[in-house]
């Protein structure tokens, strides 16, 4: 296989701050001696989550096995995954803000029709379903663990306890028509087509306000792994976690 120089847009704090965390692991598990130190691992793992590059790809770029590539990114994964906030501990940052914005978004994976759980009937497709909360200007808060494609939003925010955790709070939330019937404090637009004129501006001033929440999305779907999930869907949630503290570690 052939190997060339290449790059992956992010900060070298985000690579220190992984490095760090490996370092920390091999003390904690008494590692003596690896194939890579812990900042050529850190960024074999940057390489994949950022690029979607395969395993093969950087079993040839970092001459390693295709096994200890497995092994080294998940490693990665399951240290990032564990320091990712609940959303008990983000609702320390989400109570100072004004107002939030909810939304869900569907993580392409290549399943089967047979795949039924996985099937997202809103998207036409398979993949996994992630909650996201954004502030005011649509700066990425908290995102969910996955869950299935074919469980509605609503569904997802009342399984995740978001619904309850901004009531408790009394934060008011905007969200898209998908969380009809989720009471305080989740506001959504008006349904139906011949809406009153000021329903309808309503729904102008509301959808204004929620398409800021695409800003988040833009930032999961930069890390391209999970434009295109192929890994068992089992590993899905701990890759969302990894990436959130990823980025709360850039920002």
């Amino acid at each position: 296989m052939l190997v060339y120089p290449s790059s992956i847009d992010l900060s070298s704090r985000t690579l220190r701050y992984l490095s760090v965390r490996l370092h920390a692991r091999r003390r904690e598990i008494g590692t003596r001696w690896r194939r890579l130190p812990a900042g050529r691992q850190a960024l074999l793992a940057l390489a994949h989550l950022r690029c979607g590059d395969t395993y093969a790809q950087l079993a040839a770029g970092f001459r390693i096995g295709i096994a200890t590539v497995y092994r080294y990114i998940r490693e990665a994964i399951d240290v990032l995954a564990a320091l990712a906030p609940t959303l008990t501990e983000a609702m320390k940052t989400i109570r100072t803000k004004a107002f939030v914005i909810l939304d869900g978004t569907l993580l392409p994976i290549d399943r089967i029709a047979a795949d039924t759980p996985y099937y997202s009937g809103k998207h036409k497709r398979h993949g996994m379903n992630v909650q996201v909360l954004t502030d005011p200007f649509g700066r990425l808060l908290w995102a969910s663990p996955a869950l299935p494609g074919s469980v509605h939003d609503l569904t997802a925010a009342r399984t995740h306890g978001i619904i309850d955790a901004l009531a408790a709070a009394g934060l008011k939330c905007w969200a898209d028509k998908a969380y009809q019937g989720a009471g305080y404090p989740v506001r959504v637009p008006f349904r139906g087509r011949r809406l009153k004129r000021w329903k309808r501006r309503h729904n102008s001033s509301h959808a204004k306000i929620r398409c800021l929440v695409e800003q988040a999305m833009a930032v999961l779907k930069g890390w391209r792994l999970l434009r295109k999930l192929r890994c068992s869907t089992n590993r899905i949630p701990a890759i969302v976690q990894a990436v959130l503290v990823l980025h709360r570690a850039s920002a």
